[in-house]
């Protein structure tokens, strides 16, 4: 859960640090206080995008962190292992990022610089965030499917892998299909093209190490005067009268001589005499490598010939030798399949005749599957809507194929198939008797949207392993006994989770379990943001203002009381 959060020069913040608990913790303020610039500062921490603009003016960056207290059986140990990243034995993960003026970002795990796609990686396990914006996505169809599938998320996970290795085959051998179908007039480009590469290739005679070998040749070479006269001078001081052999030779006499009157001396002139043979027979070696060396002046020319050779076919083709090969003869196997295309053709079609029966087979078990949880789902959503005073409401998890002219044949109709299957998933909803059901999109207020995602999120709090949810305003359009709904179903979905809640009503605030205050400063004609934990007497002030406005009176004090105890008293039952 998140523990503690930090925000420096941050837009009217100037420096705010709080720290937070497990349960309900209920954030409120008036409009304008700077509610949303905490939840802003708080997406940027888990990887949201950027900009300079939240940057305090005059100020050259902004600085976020929040600090985690993980269980360590949780799965974002094994992302941060994955990246790299190093973990804590005592379950602490801490996250930094700075905002600077130039539009970049500075991000930090656990005191270790990270890219912002490995900070976005770790911040997906650690907080999901909920607002009026992703209330919107809750309309797009796409995300229903996701949805459905998170519900039947251990039920469906070998079922998905199942239908999508078959659908990957699917996928490649129809791709390879449509590049054999082109039509006459680009298959005889490509095999122009092909045979002319081939051949230009297959000319030069490539050999696997050719390239180092001859930078080698080229680098001894162009040295060969210098090699000449270094090794005959080396000859020469070895080999000349009084030279390095002559004294060594001089020097085992003497030690023979005097070994004979000390024997420890034996064993020095064992190791000169093999030291001897071994510098006559390099000596020996010399003069020979220096007569062999024979160099002609076209020489050089040919291996840079060569070299350039190799030079310009690595421009076209790889940037080795090896990868030159390698492409050739991929496109020595492509040429090969265009030239008989018509045999690879029927190989290819009663091979992606065989993948989709099979891919038709894993689709429907897998469209099965979703049936039976969309009837589960369905059923589960109406009676959370039923404890959120949508009682009248009915709801219904729909699962339709899509037809399409290019799509997968069953039953001799054709359906658009994904990497997702064949399921076409849309939310319905009736919210009166006697009328139809219809698209979300169609038919729901935003009220009915806050409460139709309270009620999914609270289905599938138990089902993730992100320890915090943030609910941005989801009580937008709600009031009265709705209000109070929602508010007794945040406070049993922050039984398992830490909840954040920003919210202007005071059923909700007076759920809490922490309360915390976001107020607007201005000190010395600079305006800032601050946030307060409110003990009891400030809660009862505070959601007095939120029941009557400015005017706080005695009467809207006892009622607030009252709220809270009432509170109190649903959540210890």
């Amino acid at each position: 859960m998140l523990v503690e959060l930090t925000i420096r020069q941050f837009a009217i913040i100037e420096e705010l640090r709080v720290s937070f608990k497990h349960g309900l913790n209920i954030l409120t303020g008036e409009t304008g206080a700077g509610k949303s610039i905490i939840i802003d500062a708080i997406q940027l921490i888990i990887g949201g995008r950027g900009s300079v603009e939240f940057i305090r003016i005059h100020e050259d960056k902004a600085e976020i962190e929040a600090l985690f207290d993980i269980t360590l059986e949780h799965p974002v140990w094994d992302t941060l292992q994955s990246l790299g990243i190093a973990t804590s034995e005592d379950g602490m993960l801490l996250l930094k990022r700075d905002l600077l003026q130039s539009g970049k970002s500075v991000c930090r795990v656990n005191g270790q610089l990270v890219t912002l796609a490995m900070l976005k990686e770790v911040g997906q396990w650690l907080i999901q965030l909920h607002s009026q914006h992703q209330h919107q996505h809750l309309l797009l169809q796409e995300k229903q499917l996701i949805l459905l599938d998170a519900y039947g998320e251990k039920t469906l996970e070998q079922i998905k892998k199942n239908f999508q290795l078959k659908y990957q085959q699917y996928d490649s051998l129809r791709k390879d299909a449509k590049s054999l179908i082109r039509n006459e007039q680009e298959i005889a480009q490509r095999l122009d093209l092909l045979t002319y590469q081939i051949d230009e290739i297959s000319k030069v005679e490539l050999q696997a190490g050719e390239e180092e070998e001859l930078q080698l040749k080229r680098n001894k070479v162009k040295h060969a005067e210098k090699i000449t006269t270094g090794l005959n001078n080396a000859y020469q001081m070895l080999s000349e009268e009084h030279g390095v052999v002559d004294l060594l030779s001089e020097i085992m006499t003497i030690l023979e001589q005097v070994s004979s009157y000390d024997t420890d001396l034996t064993n020095l002139y064992e190791q000169l005499t093999t030291a001897f043979y071994q510098i006559e027979d390099m000596t020996s070696q010399m003069n020979n490598y220096v007569q062999q060396l024979e160099f002609e002046p076209q020489q050089l020319n040919l291996i840079e010939e060569r070299l350039f050779l190799i030079h310009h076919l690595k421009r076209k083709y790889g940037e080795s030798v090896e990868t030159i090969l390698e492409y050739a003869a991929s496109i020595e196997n492509e040429l090969h399949m265009i030239q008989n295309r018509d045999e690879h053709m029927g190989v290819l079609q009663k091979e992606l005749k065989k993948i989709t029966e099979e891919l038709i087979i894993q689709a429907k078990i897998l469209s099965d599957s979703r049936q039976v949880l969309a009837k589960q789902l369905s059923q589960t959503i109406e009676q959370e809507l039923k404890d959120l005073q949508m009682q009248n409401t009915r709801f219904k998890v729909d699962i339709t194929y899509q037809e399409a002219i290019d799509g997968i044949e069953i039953n001799e109709k054709k359906y658009h198939i994904t990497s997702s299957g064949l399921d076409k998933v849309q939310f319905l909803l009736s919210p009166n008797p006697g009328e139809p059901l219809k698209a979300l999109n169609k038919i729901a207020s935003g009220g009915e949207l806050s409460r139709i995602m309270l009620a999914i999120q609270t289905i599938l709090a138990h089902q993730d392993d992100i320890p915090t949810i943030i609910f941005d305003e989801i009580d937008t359009g709600v009031s009265g006994r709705a209000a109070q709904a929602i508010a007794e179903k945040l406070a049993i979905v922050s039984k398992d989770k830490q909840v954040f809640v920003i919210t202007h009503l005071p059923q909700v605030a007076s759920m809490a379990d922490h309360h915390y205050l976001i107020e607007k400063k201005v000190r010395n004609h600079v305006t800032s943001t601050e946030i307060n934990y409110l003990d009891l007497n400030k809660r009862v002030d505070e959601i007095s203002r939120m029941l009557s406005g400015k005017e706080v009176t005695e009467l809207t004090k006892e009622h607030a009381k009252e709220m809270i105890e009432n509170a109190l008293l649903y959540k210890d039952k």
